[in-house]
């Protein structure tokens, strides 16, 4: 079965950066897309970043200029580079695939003083 696992999360303060590891159990290539999501206490979890198996890459607009997603396919890895970071960066990030994976654990990030 397809896995992701989620790394790199902390404490960070604002204006920090920080980047977090997704590690695939297999190659990326068999997935369509693989993405960033993030999941605010109390609120549905939202896409951050998305980039497909051609690399074409997609950032929420409430993230674009701050946060970067890139892959390396030697490690079966996508990061996600977060720099600027605000208080309201705060959440469980996860990251998922298309097909689908089951959702992991997360990796907590938290922004503050």
């Amino acid at each position: 079965q397809v896995q992701l696992v989620e790394s790199g999360g902390g404490l960070v303060q604002p204006g920090g950066s920080l980047r977090l590891s997704c590690t695939a159990s297999g190659s990326l290539y068999s997935y369509n897309f693989v993405a960033w999501y993030r999941q605010i206490s109390g609120k549905q979890r939202q896409r951050v970043a998305l980039i497909t198996r051609d690399g074409l890459i997609t950032v929420g607009e409430i993230v674009k200029g701050r946060f970067t997603i890139s892959r390396d396919s030697a490690r079966n890895t996508v990061y996600l580079q977060m720099d600027s970071l605000k208080p309201e960066d705060t959440a469980v990030y996860y990251c998922n695939s298309n097909p689908p994976a089951p959702w992991g654990q997360g990796t907590q990030v938290t922004v503050s003083s």
